[in-house]
């Protein structure tokens, strides 16, 4: 199945450039994301994210940790933006996101990395963390389009995302990978100070699969279009797995692939709440995964190398 990306068309038509000018606009008083905090970002105001109107990268390489229709035989070309629209106390890239471990670049600067990671054989490229610098990637796709990119673009964000700023990227983002990380306000007021959590990422997880539907393979189990959800599994039942499985199943689409995910371990500030100065253990992660199966879910990450013969 040939599926060619969405945005390799939309710079003929007007509408790459006429996305760039609206997030261009929109920095000027910020609410590129949920937290609306109303800054000029192109006059060197920071908001929440403390992040200008210029790329800031943490790293970028061919990654082999990410679900298996992303890593394919080849890696998943994956960019780490640095800071985060969100501050969640377990975060297991802290450096990143709350330190700012990273370095501004120019939009041209970003370009080549994308067409650096295409050209090492990468599948796809793939934006960490993008919510708060969702301008500058359009700013950089003419670019690394005139120096050949035509790779998919999967958007790995955290799920606090705003309607509005997800409508720029219909027909630019082929691969949504948003996290839905709980279902309780109250838990997500803790554990990462945006009690509004839940909602915002319901009617985010509905945007995405409304522009690109459920993930599509190609003849060789890759990802090329659609929707992937990531559920990191918290100790205690933190998440809320079995309201955040049923709503998938039942208000996005049954064939929603979904990556249960165990591998939650303390970090950064996660001492500091009683449920989770501990690891994940099995009997809590073998309850998810049958939470999801329960729920109607039957596209589950299966976590294996699946693609190292090809």
């Amino acid at each position: 199945m040939k599926i060619e990306p969405s945005y390799l068309s939309a710079l003929g038509s007007g509408l790459l450039h006429e996305r760039i000018q609206a997030a261009y606009d929109i920095l000027s008083q910020c609410t590129l994301c949920p937290h609306r905090c109303l800054v000029d970002r192109h006059a060197g105001e920071l908001g929440v994210c403390r992040t200008g109107d210029q790329p800031v990268v943490s790293s970028y390489s061919a990654h082999w940790g990410e679900e298996d229709p992303l890593v394919g035989s080849r890696g998943s070309g994956t960019i780490f933006f640095t800071h985060c629209n969100l501050f969640c106390i377990f975060c297991q890239n802290w450096e990143i996101s709350h330190g700012g471990q990273g370095e501004e670049i120019t939009a041209r600067d970003l370009a080549g990395i994308m067409v650096h990671l295409q050209k090492q054989g990468c599948h796809n490229i793939n934006f960490v963390t993008p919510s708060h610098q969702v301008y500058q990637i359009l700013a950089a796709l003419p670019q690394a389009m005139e120096w050949g990119l035509n790779a998919p673009l999967v958007y790995n964000t955290g799920g606090y995302d705003s309607v509005e700023t997800l409508k720029l990227l219909d027909g630019i983002v082929d691969i949504y990978m948003p996290d839905f990380k709980f279902w309780d306000p109250a838990v997500a007021a803790q554990l990462c100070q945006a009690p509004d959590y839940p909602e915002v990422a319901q009617a985010a997880v509905r945007e995405m699969h409304r522009q690109v539907g459920d993930l599509v393979l190609d003849e060789h189990g890759v990802a090329r279009r659609g929707l992937l959800v990531r559920h990191l599994v918290l100790p205690d039942g933190l998440a809320g797995t079995k309201e955040v499985m049923e709503f998938l199943a039942r208000e996005i689409s049954p064939h929603t692939y979904v990556n249960v995910m165990a591998q939650y371990r303390p970090c950064g500030r996660a001492f500091e709440h009683p449920s989770l100065g501990r690891h994940l253990n099995s009997l809590e992660f073998l309850q998810a995964q049958e939470l999801a199966r329960q729920a109607g879910l039957t596209r589950l990450d299966r976590r294996e190398k699946l693609f190292r013969w090809l």
